[in-house]
């Protein structure tokens, strides 16, 4: 008896991969992707296709280690630098999408006749995005790491820190009073207190623990102190009252920066690709055909009517917070879904009487048809993206795949020369520029050059911007670079900016903005010009070097004096304290430079001392 039990699991198991091996292939091949292939694949062996499973949920519960593995790897990629480079967009762009759509739909649910209670719990659903699709398809087109999927990556943290709320706030609407629950106060001190020790645990304990397990030289230990770490994570948040997922993130970002990451990452990928691919297998089995068939008229319009609201409303947001309309609309397709939190959200609802079985039932469908369906329209969106490009191309910032401790923004004619002092130095730079040919052409060379536009700020984080030790603007665009050193000088005040002028007027204005040092870019040139000019007049080369020495530094130290009294409200010529500063400056000079003339000796002091010093000119 015991070998026919065995058996029986047995062929589950072979069904199951037989499933993923066959369908997988076969839609990618026909071009849907791989998550629509295992949803498919799910839904012909479950309990209503072929009958081979009976309880999808069990699998569900199991395979969603693979969303767990998957934000622990995306948390190794992260530091906490990076991470908190993106605050803005996690609290921000986080919260403006989540909280607007959960009010516009909650209203489109109750335009259905339910009450507000049943419409916040619908709404409440379906606003968190499936973190499993969203990450395995920007995985899959190298996405992750582009601003693009930053984005869509700090909104999915956003979304899982919401769940102890949301849990606190169904048993709040519930009609039955249960003395057993503890206050919500409670539960979030529980919460806050899981995630002080995960943290504790992770700065004290875990490299000490890996470095001893390195000693050993068995490897399998290695892959079993890191699923101890992943899981160990996942199950402490979870007794908290958070997501398993966050604690396999913070666990991540507590080991990116250690010696062993990328061997972490390496035995976690095949646990992780095997039960995700799992995962997306039971959501498959879990659509209850016989439910869509009974009610297949509101299952179907709540489908298109929440998909509708939240693609629009992401769209909105994303056009609010400055992405273009490619980025926009992929946003949209990618994130209009429902997600798995839905599942557990809905059953604390059934649970709590919020919603009866019927309700919860429909909601379910209409959040796994929902997930069923965002692969397809993903692939229809690329195929009609991809037509648009025939016309009018456009292309996507690079991953930024480094961090250096030079960022040096605009690789043309101007930051070639510096990037080629710096690297002659011994430096490692980090270059940028927005001229998809140059930056091709210079790749082709064997030179490494990044393609984005440097005042997408959310590409200056991914690039390392929060550690570096110097950041060089060179580009040619006056007003973009006052706005990126305004920029970089507000959310990193320490981090030393060297910057390019246009003209003296340009350089009081970086002065003002905050850049650390601000080189006009004709103007080293123009005095190199008038040495070479006295020389041939017939000044000896010692006296002309002396000279355009000074001359040199003392310009600078007025252009960083006067930007003090520069005001952009005062025509040029009409602010007559910044005019009299001026002269008076260049009187100075010439004096000085009439000096050395009659043969003395001038002894004096730059004011602004080296580069980084912060009222350079």
């Amino acid at each position: 008896m015991a070998e026919v039990g065995i058996a029986s699991e047995l062929i589950k198991v072979v069904t199951l991969l037989g499933a993923a091996v066959i369908a997988v292939p076969l839609f990618r091949k026909i071009g849907l992707g791989s998550v629509l292939g295992y949803l498919a694949g799910g839904l012909i062996i479950g309990p209503f296709g072929l009958g081979i499973f009976t309880d999808p949920d069990t699998i569900i519960h199991v395979a969603e280690l693979g969303v767990v593995m998957f934000l622990f790897i995306i948390g190794l990629e992260m530091n906490p630098a990076h991470l908190w480079g993106l605050r803005r967009q996690i609290f921000g762009l986080g919260s403006l999408q989540v909280l607007g759509a959960t009010v516009l739909m909650t209203a489109v649910l109750m335009l259905f006749g339910v009450s507000w209670q049943v419409a916040f719990v619908g709404a409440a659903g379906f606003v968190l995005t499936s973190t499993a699709i969203v990450m395995q398809s920007l995985g899959e087109n190298n996405a992750l790491s582009t601003p693009r999927g930053q984005s869509m990556v700090s909104i999915l943290l956003f979304e899982d820190l919401l769940i102890v709320p949301l849990l606190a706030f169904v048993t709040f609407l519930s009609p039955v009073a249960d003395t057993h629950d503890a206050p919500a106060w409670q539960s979030i001190a529980i919460a806050l207190g899981s995630l002080a020790a995960l943290v504790f645990v992770g700065h004290v304990l875990i490299n000490p623990l890996f470095k001893k397990l390195a000693n050993t030289g068995v490897r399998e230990i290695m892959t079993a102190a890191a699923l101890l770490v992943v899981l160990g994570s996942a199950l402490l948040m979870e007794l908290g009252g958070l997501s398993m997922a966050m604690g396999a993130f913070v666990a991540g970002v507590l080991l990116s920066e250690s010696s062993f990451r990328h061997q972490l990452e390496a035995d976690i990928e095949p646990f992780r690709g095997l039960l995700l691919g799992l995962f997306f297998l039971g959501v498959g089995m879990s659509l209850d055909l016989s439910i869509v068939a009974q009610n297949w008229l509101l299952i179907g319009l709540g489908v298109v009517a929440l998909m509708a609201t939240k693609g629009i409303w992401i769209y909105i947001v994303a056009r609010l917070t400055k992405s273009d309309h490619a980025t926009a609309t992929h946003r949209a397709v990618m994130m209009a879904q429902g997600g798995e939190f839905a599942f557990v959200l809905f059953s604390a609802a059934s649970a709590q009487s919020v919603i009866d079985a019927n309700t919860h039932a429909n909601l379910t469908a209409v959040v796994v048809l929902s997930m069923i369906l965002t692969p397809l329209f993903l692939t229809l969106h690329d195929k009609f993206a991809k037509h648009n490009q025939t016309t009018s191309p456009t292309r996507d910032s690079d991953t930024i795949d480094e961090e250096n401790p030079i960022i040096i923004l605009g690789h043309g004619r101007y930051g070639q020369v510096i990037n080629g002092m710096m690297t002659a130095c011994g430096y490692h730079t980090t270059l940028i520029d927005s001229d998809a040919d140059h930056v091709d052409g210079l790749s082709s060379l064997g030179v490494k050059t990044y393609y984005g536009d440097a005042t997408r700020f959310d590409l200056l984080e991914t690039s390392g911007v929060a550690k570096a030790k110097l950041v060089v603007i060179a580009i040619n665009h006056p007003d973009e670079t006052l706005s990126i050193v305004k920029h970089l000088h507000g959310d990193y005040p320490d981090l030393p900016i060297v910057a390019r002028a246009y003209d003296r007027i340009h350089a009081y204005q970086l002065h003002k903005a905050g850049a650390t040092a601000v080189i006009r870019e004709t103007f080293d040139s123009a005095v190199r010009s008038a040495r070479t000019g006295l020389e041939i007049l017939g000044m000896d080369s010692d006296t002309a070097e002396r000279i355009a020495h000074l001359y040199h530094h003392r310009d600078r130290d007025g252009v960083a004096a006067a930007a003090q009294t520069y005001d952009p409200s005062i025509a040029r010529y009409k602010n007559t304290h910044m005019i009299s500063m001026l002269n008076e400056h260049r009187a100075e000079t010439k004096a000085m430079i009439e000096r050395i003339l009659q043969g003395e000796t001038v002894e004096w002091q730059p004011k602004i001392g080296t580069y980084l010093k912060r009222d350079d000119g």
